[in-house]
Protein backbone atom coordinates (compact mmCIF):
# COMPACT_ATOMS: atom_id res chain seq x y z
CA UNK A 1 0.00 0.00 0.00
CA UNK A 2 1.45 3.43 -1.13
CA UNK A 3 0.66 6.71 0.81
CA UNK A 4 1.64 10.56 0.20
CA UNK A 5 0.47 13.93 1.30
CA UNK A 6 -0.81 16.22 -0.93
CA UNK A 7 -1.90 20.24 -0.87
CA UNK A 8 -5.69 19.87 -1.41
CA UNK A 9 -5.08 23.09 -4.10
CA UNK A 10 -3.71 20.59 -6.91
CA UNK A 11 -6.35 18.60 -6.88
CA UNK A 12 -9.42 19.41 -9.63
CA UNK A 13 -11.64 21.88 -8.07
CA UNK A 14 -14.42 19.59 -7.68
CA UNK A 15 -12.86 17.15 -5.75
CA UNK A 16 -10.91 20.72 -3.86
CA UNK A 17 -14.64 21.94 -3.11
CA UNK A 18 -15.72 18.60 -1.56
CA UNK A 19 -12.38 17.61 0.70
CA UNK A 20 -12.49 21.17 2.57
CA UNK A 21 -9.17 20.68 4.30
CA UNK A 22 -5.65 22.00 3.22
CA UNK A 23 -3.79 18.78 3.18
CA UNK A 24 -5.03 15.46 1.62
CA UNK A 25 -3.62 12.46 2.66
CA UNK A 26 -3.73 9.78 -0.68
CA UNK A 27 -3.78 5.92 -0.20
CA UNK A 28 -3.59 3.02 -2.80
CA UNK A 29 -4.18 -0.25 -2.08
CA UNK A 30 -4.56 -2.04 -5.37
CA UNK A 31 -6.95 -1.23 -7.40
CA UNK A 32 -8.22 1.31 -5.12
CA UNK A 33 -7.34 5.03 -4.49
CA UNK A 34 -8.73 6.96 -1.10
CA UNK A 35 -8.14 10.72 -0.59
CA UNK A 36 -8.45 11.30 3.41
CA UNK A 37 -8.66 14.95 4.53
CA UNK A 38 -6.18 15.98 6.68
CA UNK A 39 -7.84 18.39 9.65
CA UNK A 40 -5.12 20.51 10.93
CA UNK A 41 -5.60 21.47 14.78
CA UNK A 42 -5.11 25.21 15.47
CA UNK A 43 -1.74 26.21 17.54
CA UNK A 44 -3.47 27.41 20.41
CA UNK A 45 -5.61 24.22 20.81
CA UNK A 46 -2.26 21.84 20.76
CA UNK A 47 -0.70 23.18 23.90
CA UNK A 48 -3.26 23.08 25.65
CA UNK A 49 -3.68 19.39 27.87
CA UNK A 50 -5.94 20.48 31.23
CA UNK A 51 -4.07 17.02 32.74
CA UNK A 52 -1.13 18.84 32.17
CA UNK A 53 -1.25 21.46 34.38
CA UNK A 54 -1.75 25.63 34.35
CA UNK A 55 1.90 25.88 33.19
CA UNK A 56 1.38 24.12 29.70
CA UNK A 57 1.48 26.98 27.41
CA UNK A 58 5.03 27.53 27.31
CA UNK A 59 5.54 30.84 29.51
CA UNK A 60 6.85 28.98 32.41
CA UNK A 61 10.43 27.51 32.26
CA UNK A 62 11.42 24.74 34.64
CA UNK A 63 14.21 26.89 36.12
CA UNK A 64 11.43 29.60 36.92
CA UNK A 65 9.23 26.74 38.42
CA UNK A 66 12.65 25.88 40.71
CA UNK A 67 13.04 29.94 41.48
CA UNK A 68 9.64 30.50 42.58
CA UNK A 69 9.37 27.28 44.60
CA UNK A 70 12.88 28.30 46.39
CA UNK A 71 11.47 32.19 46.78
CA UNK A 72 8.23 30.58 48.86
CA UNK A 73 10.37 27.82 50.77
CA UNK A 74 11.95 31.36 51.71
CA UNK A 75 9.05 32.94 52.79
CA UNK A 76 7.84 29.93 54.54
CA UNK A 77 10.97 30.36 57.25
Amino acid sequence: MAELVLQARTLPEPLYRLIGAEKVRVQEDRDEIRLIPIKTIPVEKVNYCPFLGMYTDGKQTVDGFFERMRKDAELER
